[in-house]
């Protein structure tokens, strides 16, 4: 299966009616796995894409992820990863905030792409993103591999890094 057709398939699942709140059976198991006190790096090693996937349905409601995709409320997020902060999509209108954030040389990296989905505002003051934030960790690690996967199309090594905790100063 070719990326473009995976890409089409895993964006069918993932706004498919039902399927963003669907349970994570294995979530205790995870959790342990984790440790007492998961950092970062502990939580991206056990961060499972397909639950991500399943819960970008959210996400697609205002965001395209496909390369060349329109842009809709928020920016097509086709190859953001490794980018500057408002550097994603030449054609769509970022907030003066944002700008302003990706003056200061940050980048969509693990850590980023954590801050921001924990709470848009608080990592971009002024950011017109409606979304109000991911407040558990888990569930905001679930939420980044598939944005790498989807985004970025990193090499194997690259999502290892990712999985480590590894920041990735690279453009995909």
């Amino acid at each position: 299966m070719g990326m473009r057709a995976l890409l089409g398939a895993i964006s069918l699942i993932a706004g498919a009616p039902g399927l963003s709140g669907c349970s994570d059976e294995r979530r205790e198991e995870r959790l342990r796995a984790a440790g007492a006190e998961p950092e970062l790096a502990d939580l991206l090693r056990v961060a499972d894409p397909a639950i991500g996937q399943r819960k970008f349905g959210r996400c697609s409601a205002c965001h395209t992820i496909g390369a060349g995709g329109p842009n809709l409320a928020g920016p097509n997020l086709a190859g953001i990863y490794g980018k500057g902060l408002a550097q994603g999509s030449p054609r769509f209108g970022y907030t003066a905030a944002l700008l302003a954030a990706a003056g200061q040389n940050q980048r969509w990296d693990a850590a980023t792409l954590d801050a921001w989905l924990a709470d848009p505002k608080a990592l971009v003051p002024g950011t017109s993103m409606r979304f109000e934030g991911v407040a558990d960790p888990l569930d905001r690690a679930d939420h980044r591999l598939p944005a790498i996967i989807l985004t970025g199309t990193p090499s194997a090594d690259r999502l290892r890094r990712h999985r480590n905790g590894v920041a990735d100063d690279h453009g995909p």
